[in-house]
This record gives structure tokens, C-alpha cells and sequence, in this order.
């Protein structure tokens, strides 16, 4: 540190970067002891963080990076829709269904960017910015399944019916490896059951999208 440099902006910006490099968030203890300081410095400095959006806590009080951290860049949403989109057109013209690429918004799922198949008599009509619960439809259930499992390279999807529009079904996959994001990849139809090649094709869709992010 030099005279011109603030200790507690350092101090704040060592925070968001250990938290971007862990997929898991960190504990107030675990930071205490990455960053040399007591517990009390890094409540401080996750609480100030928090009120800017660029740090979250879990209800297990780990802490992550927040949604916050891509609203500094006022390109940086553009950019992830345009990263994802290849992958969301591919899936969304091969199931023939609305894809979706949603990432974690506090305790929100929160679409970023949707692709509707071109060639189908209809579908389900869903919109980028559409935000739900994460614990109610196939997107938000896929993101906390991958916090539950131990195993995070290899995930698994996860099917829904009915929790966010009656008659539609849903299937998605959590995004892997992507530094500091949660979020899944998916798809919602208007059927009573997913076809079984779907949840494996939303899968690969992911991984395309987790590449391409990364």
C-alpha cells in the first residue's frame, strides 16, 4: 500500500475477487483469514458491498459475488446474452422450445437473454427480465441443485411441470466452472411431460454456454 491508495477500497476489491474465483461463496471466517483481518473488518466490508448489489449472502451465510458486478459494465449483460445466444438458438430450434439462459438475482432466477423456436404453431411466450423464486420452476431448481451437489462437474437437470404457468413443463441445467455465476440453461414447452431427449440436450446446451462464458 502507497499514500495514495485507500486501505478499505483494497481491502474491498481482494474481497470480490476471492469471491469471483470460488464457485461455492466463502464464509465471513474463511475471508477473515484470506485477508489477514478480523471477522468484524469483513462484515463491515461485505455489508457495504451488499448495499451495492456486488456481494450476496445464502441463507448459510456464505458470501458471493452479486448481479451487481455486471451492472458496473454497461455492456457486460449484452455481452453474456451475445455469448449464450448460438447455444440458446441451437437448442431452442432443435427441441422446438423457448430456451432460456437464467442467472441467480439475490434469491431470485432472473432470464438474461430467451430464444423462441422459429419453426413451431406456438409456444410458451417468455421474456428476458422475467424473474421467479428459485425454488419454484425448472430453472431456479437446477441452480440450487447444483449447490447441493457435491459432484458440481457432473450435473444433472432438472424437470418441473407447472410451477410458474399451467400446462407448461420446463427442463434445465446449471452453467459449471463459470467463475463468480449461477445460473442454468433451459427450456419451457407447452406439454404435459418433457420428452426424455430433451433433459440430455439441455445438458449439452449448458456446456456450450458455460464455454462460451468462460
Amino acid at each position: 500500500m502507497t499514500a495514495e491508495t485507500s486501505q478499505t477500497l483494497d481491502r474491498g476489491l481482494r474481497v470480490l475477487k476471492l469471491l469471483a474465483d470460488t464457485d461455492h461463496g466463502l464464509t465471513v471466517t474463511e475471508l477473515s483469514n484470506k485477508l489477514g483481518v478480523n471477522r468484524t473488518v469483513v462484515y463491515r466490508l461485505l455489508a457495504t458491498l451488499e448495499q451495492h448489489a456486488l456481494v450476496r449472502r445464502d441463507l448459510g451465510g456464505r458470501a458471493r459475488v452479486g448481479l451487481g458486478v455486471l451492472r458496473l459494465g454497461r455492456q457486460v449483460h449484452p455481452l453474456v446474452r451475445e455469448a449464450a445466444l448460438p447455444a440458446l438458438r441451437s437448442l431452442a430450434e432443435d427441441i422446438g422450445a423457448t430456451a432460456h439462459l437464467t442467472l441467480v438475482d439475490g434469491s431470485d432466477a432472473l432470464a438474461v437473454a430467451v430464444v423462441e423456436p422459429t419453426w413451431t404453431d406456438y409456444h410458451v411466450a417468455y421474456r428476458a427480465g422475467f424473474r421467479h423464486p428459485l425454488d419454484r420452476g425448472a430453472a431456479g431448481r437446477a441452480i440450487l441443485s447444483a449447490r447441493q451437489t457435491a459432484d458440481a462437474s457432473h450435473p444433472g437437470y432438472t424437470l418441473t411441470h407447472g410451477e410458474l404457468e399451467a400446462g407448461a413443463s420446463g427442463a434445465a441445467a446449471p452453467l459449471v466452472g463459470v467463475s463468480g455465476v449461477e445460473g442454468s440453461v433451459g427450456v419451457v414447452m407447452l406439454t404435459d411431460a418433457v420428452p426424455e431427449r430433451v433433459g440430455p440436450r439441455v445438458l449439452d446446451a449448458a456446456r456450450e454456454v458455460a464455454d462460451a462464458l468462460r
